[in-house]
């Protein structure tokens, strides 16, 4: 009896095994990504059916029927504060114009002029502004972080979002259950005691999508009262102020938004926090104009629930439409061939190319996934430079000297596939020549990395590397 019970279940997983790898064929987002699931779904289905419904789903089909539920509310809501946006609706002269209708398309937002955006190069910039910011709220605070710390800066965080709220703000606070995992349940209940609405992301909300933990929301996103807005890559930790131990100085950059561009934002979170709450949020969505003229700024949304890779296809678009520079920091960089082949082609047609890493690893994986095929991009005429006085976590793009992003996308597979992503794209000058004063003095605390010192480690490195290299797909 029980050698054919166990007959039965290793033939129902072999069945099971064959019917997913079906469902992965069909719906896999990469080739490579198929083939891996394939492969292990019909050769050891008993291992590989647990793991891909956990990490090989490709898309957060929960949040897309969320956002089809919305769809009608929303439009109610664009069509009151859409018409009071368009004598802002204009474009920065010169330069390519399909370049920006690919960006408005991915971002389902257009560009808006009227924004002042403000660059806040390290911790101690973002929290000063970002606590100035929340002093002066008057209605409401919405503030989303992937990460949060029940450390100093955490706790300088908890006491100013509670001291609105007992003042009558409203405080809308979201964090993501993974990233934040170690935040405590007691600063959690000091928020909500204090009357902060607050919610965990919940990406495996339900029944239907409890398998869905592999999504993240790794958005940063602070409104205030629909005129101020943050966006950046800074969580709110001791280290991201350098008070680390193990990675020292931290170098990040966050951004300020004043303007129609922060109707972006609010909206991003106001997505978010009807997936995670069931709730629609009433907010003003008269777009606050900071300025006549000043930037032009689009705020791109992108995720799991998208019908198009949009981080992914926004990082193509910009190293294709750059025509003289195109420079890249990302803490993680293993991006999908995709980007790999454009930052190629861009270096061999004689654009300047430069990638800016981290000397010191963060996570392990994808730091060892990067050397797998950097000798192949410098080769190619793409300079790479490792980031030396501590960590490096921005997530920045400069185009040409007319264009800069600032956002949470790394260039790996995570946040192009898996994460709840966003991104500020500027085209101004006078910002991107800020941005490039930025860069300039952190490619000065940089080395380059050369094909020789690559070809130069052991070979049982270069092994890592590649098996590190073949999990890209799920890191």
């Amino acid at each position: 009896m029980t050698a054919w019970l166990l007959g039965f279940l290793l033939l129902a997983s072999h069945v099971l095994g064959a019917m997913t790898a079906v469902v992965a064929l069909m719906s896999s987002r990469t080739s490579q990504g198929a083939i891996a699931w394939i492969l292990c779904l019909l050769t050891f289905p008993y291992v590989a059916l647990p793991l891909y419904w956990v990490f090989g789903r490709p898309r957060f089909y929960g949040y897309v029927s969320a956002r089809e539920e919305r769809d009608s509310t929303m439009r109610r809501v664009l069509m009151r504060f859409r018409p009071k946006l368009s004598p802002w609706l204009s474009r920065p002269l010169g330069g390519n114009p399909t370049h920006l209708d690919a960006i408005e398309r991915l971002a389902m937002m257009p560009v808006t002029t009227g924004n002042r955006a403000q660059l806040l190069i390290n911790g101690e910039q973002t929290f000063e502004s970002l606590f100035a910011g929340i002093d002066a709220a008057e209605e409401y605070i919405l503030i989303q972080f992937f990460i949060v710390r029940h450390d100093e800066l955490g706790v300088r965080l908890k006491q100013k979002l509670m001291h609105k709220a007992e003042r009558g703000v409203r405080v809308c606070f979201l964090y993501d259950e993974i990233g934040s995992r170690k935040l405590s349940d007691g600063y959690l209940k000091d928020l909500e005691e204090s009357g902060c609405e607050v919610s965990a992301f919940n990406s495996s909300r339900g029944w239907r999508h409890r398998f869905q933990i592999n999504f993240r929301n790794h958005r940063k996103i602070t409104v205030i009262d629909g005129r101020i807005g943050f966006v950046g890559g800074l969580n709110v930790g001791n280290e991201y102020l350098g008070h680390s131990e193990r990675y020292g100085a931290w170098r990040d950059t966050h951004l300020k938004l004043e303007g129609p561009s922060v109707m972006g934002l609010q909206e991003a979170f106001w997505e978010d926090w009807h997936w995670a709450t069931g709730e629609v949020l009433s907010l003003e969505w008269q777009p606050r104009i900071s300025c006549d003229e000043c930037q032009h700024v689009v705020i791109v949304p992108s995720g799991p629930a998208d019908r198009r890779e949009t981080a992914s296809l926004l990082v193509q678009q910009a190293i294709h439409s750059s025509v003289s520079r195109i420079w890249i920091t990302s803490p993680y960089f293993v991006p999908d061939q995709g980007v790999q082949d454009a930052l190629k082609i861009a270096a061999l047609r004689g654009v300047d190319v430069r990638v800016m890493i981290p000397e010191r690893p963060d996570h392990l994986l994808v730091f060892l996934s990067a050397f797998s095929f950097l000798s192949d991009m410098i080769r190619s005429g793409v300079r790479v430079f490792r980031y030396q006085p501590g960590f490096l976590h921005q997530k920045v793009m400069l185009m040409d000297s007319h264009t800069a992003t600032i956002g949470t996308v790394n260039l790996d597979n995570r946040s192009f596939r898996l994460n709840f992503e966003v991104t500020a794209f500027v085209p101004d000058h006078q910002f991107a020549s800020e941005v490039e004063a930025m860069l300039e003095e952190d490619f000065r605390h940089c080395r380059e990395i050369s094909c020789e010192e690559l070809e130069a480690r052991p070979m049982w490195r270069k092994l890592v590397s590649r098996a590190a290299y073949l999990l890209a797909p799920i890191q």
